[in-house]
């Protein structure tokens, strides 16, 4: 079995940051978000893996990945334009060859392991085994009508009444015939070869295509309210107390804090679950709860909170920073009284001053 991981598109629900960096990178916890989706691969034993790029974007993928502490074989196969994720399967046909395939949306992140996913496809020999998660608002998702057995029956792209409340996730399992099916369907409205159609085609075909429910959390982290409370999870479920990094006797570290080597704290007090990355420096600040802080920043006489601070980012004087995210070496700093709090989304090399 291969693995197909979609790193493309344009990312425009999170511009500013996504017109300098792929969102599939955008760091949760202080890690790309592309690097977790490798874990859940790499535990499951796959080793060949493909990797769906842009023009844009897609040396900063190959670089992120460069890496390679999974041991892939890795294949980055180049998708011209984001004309669908079916597309993205047609791009990487010769690399997929005739072998069944796991596809993982490069920017999703779900709370449980995939082995029992897989194991399932592996047992039960679908032409399709989807992930599914049950949501609040299905209106807003792919949704999937099931059956009593688990069988899907009918997929309905954001439906206005959907017939349940079970979302596709972004993750699937298929077998080679999905190929076929691909190559029968149309554009939808948007443009693009839609993998439900494809999936859709598989079942007007006489194909079986089963459900497999995710018991756990899922985000999508395409936007900012979701990257945030992405990073709050992981921070919640993954983050232990390590003070790799140097604390004066002013300071008062509490709770689980990861503190990477090189980093300074002075003056300060940090209440986790926090992590802060290498080289940053903490100055008479107070970082809160659900706040990640990227390598070689500058946190002085600020009050931080629920935020994801990028690489080489500054921020000063700033009375209450809290559900905001700030991108590599933007400068956020006060030269006028202002006590109202602050929620910002500030894309890479920006300044704001307040």
């Amino acid at each position: 079995m291969k693995a197909l991981v979609l790193s493309g598109g344009k990312g425009t629900r999170l511009r500013p940051l996504t017109y300098t960096m792929a969102k599939q990178l955008m760091p949760v916890a202080n890690r790309p978000i592309l690097h977790y989706v490798m874990d859940q691969i790499s535990d499951v034993g796959i080793k060949e893996v493909g990797v769906i790029i842009s023009p844009e974007t897609g040396q900063q993928i190959k670089e992120a990945l460069k890496a390679n502490p999974w041991g892939f074989h890795f294949s980055f196969l180049l998708q011209e334009e984001p004309k669908g994720l079916a597309h993205a399967v047609m791009v990487a046909q010769e690399f997929l060859s005739c072998e069944p395939f796991l596809m993982y949306l490069g920017d999703n992140l779900i709370g449980q392991d995939i082995e029992g996913f897989v194991e399932e496809f592996q047992i039960s020999s679908p032409d399709a085994l989807i992930l599914l998660k049950e949501v609040e608002n299905p209106r807003m998702f792919g949704v999937a009508e099931v059956d009593g057995q688990g069988n899907i029956e009918r997929l309905i792209e954001k439906p206005k009444e959907p017939p349940s409340n079970l979302a596709l996730v972004g993750i699937y399992l298929f077998s080679p015939l999905v190929h076929e099916a691909i190559s029968e369907i149309e554009p939808s409205w948007r443009g693009e070869l839609e993998i439900t159609d494809a999936i859709q085609k598989l079942l007007d075909k006489g194909g079986t295509i089963k459900s497999f429910i995710l018991e756990k959390w899922w985000l999508d982290t395409g936007k900012k309210d979701d990257l945030l409370e992405a990073n709050r999870v992981v921070l919640d479920e993954l983050i232990r107390r390590e003070l790799r990094g140097d604390v004066d006797e002013k300071s008062k570290v509490t709770g689980r804090v990861d503190l990477a080597e090189k980093a300074q704290v002075e003056g300060s007090t940090i209440r986790g679950p926090v992590v802060v990355g290498e080289g940053t420096i903490i100055r008479r600040s107070f970082i809160g709860p659900y706040t990640s802080i990227g390598d070689n920043c500058v946190i002085e006489d600020a009050v931080l909170e629920h935020s994801v601070i990028l690489d080489g980012a500054v921020v000063k004087g700033i009375e209450r920073l809290e559900d905001s995210i700030v991108g590599r070496n933007a400068v956020v700093s006060k030269e006028l009284h202002n006590s109202r709090a602050l929620r910002l989304m500030i894309g890479d090399d920006a300044e704001v001053k307040i």
